[in-house]
């Protein structure tokens, strides 16, 4: 694989954000669609994507190109992983916690990933076996040791309704347990901050491939571990993921087993 990937994925995100940023708090009425119930696009999602899209394509032609507005496929051979605004409600709304996420995949291999939060100026970056920083400034997950008093973070399943019940069992065992449990609303954003060491976990149920390739391998270049409900390695598939510290991962993993695996939220 050619090297200056990263590079690419990181200059795409800029290029993403600069569009995002250009929109924020400046959206009118004629530029929000409705996609299905509560599942918004806007002018800033399509543009941001459209920017990325021109940039890789011309950079990288050999690389195929998975996005959330265009669609495609994350099955064979490198394809660029773009969610042009994750958070797009946040967005939408004036409320500062969004994203841009770039991941190279290669056969379902995260290869290269970039998350820019464009409101505070944070690229996190992750390329496989290199590690994990922020604006050049090296990422490691936090020493958080136990479930017990961890900062946790999670989305809800507001695509996949029959996914409600399982997400409530889950969450009235881990929220006495853990020390704080939050719903920002960007789960790029939200894995890169498991990197950074902010959160000692996160989890959420049906995600694309887009919301999670990026951030997934910021986490375990920074020295966490990211599974699937079933403790194995693919979070694209079906994006079903627990992504943590060492030891915090492996028990919110085992309490999140008690109530379901891939099979069943498969069905």
């Amino acid at each position: 694989m050619r090297s200056g990937l990263l590079s690419c994925a990181m200059t795409a995100a800029e290029l993403g954000g600069d569009v995002v940023r250009r929109y924020f708090r400046r959206l009118s009425g004629g530029q929000v669609d409705e996609k299905a119930a509560n599942d918004w696009v806007t002018a800033a999602d399509r543009e941001s994507e459209e920017a990325i899209f021109q940039f890789l394509a011309r950079e990288t032609p050999e690389v195929g190109f998975l996005a959330e507005e265009r669609g495609g496929t994350v099955d064979a051979g490198l394809r660029w992983v773009v969610d042009p605004l994750d958070g797009t409600l946040n967005f939408m709304r004036g409320f500062p916690h969004f994203a841009v996420s770039v991941a190279l995949v290669n056969g379902g291999s995260v290869e290269v990933g970039a998350v820019l939060d464009p409101v505070r100026g944070e690229m996190f970056t992750a390329q496989r076996g290199r590690g994990a920083a922020c604006n050049g400034d090296r990422l490691r997950v936090s020493g958080r040791g136990a479930l017990a008093g961890a900062f946790v973070t999670t989305g809800f399943p507001f695509r996949i309704h029959r996914h409600l019940d399982v997400f409530l069992a889950v969450f009235r065992e881990v929220f006495p347990v853990a020390g704080g449990l939050r719903r920002p609303g960007a789960a790029a954003l939200d894995l890169a901050h498991v990197g950074a060491g902010i959160f000692d976990a996160f989890f959420e149920f049906g995600l694309a491939a887009w919301d999670v390739a990026a951030g997934a391998l910021i986490v375990r270049e920074a020295g966490g571990v990211v599974s699937n409900l079933d403790g194995g390695e693919d979070v694209l598939t079906r994006g079903n993921i627990v992504a943590a510290t060492p030891v915090v991962h492996r028990q919110l993993l085992s309490l999140i087993q008690r109530h379901c695996c891939e099979a069943t939220l498969a069905s």
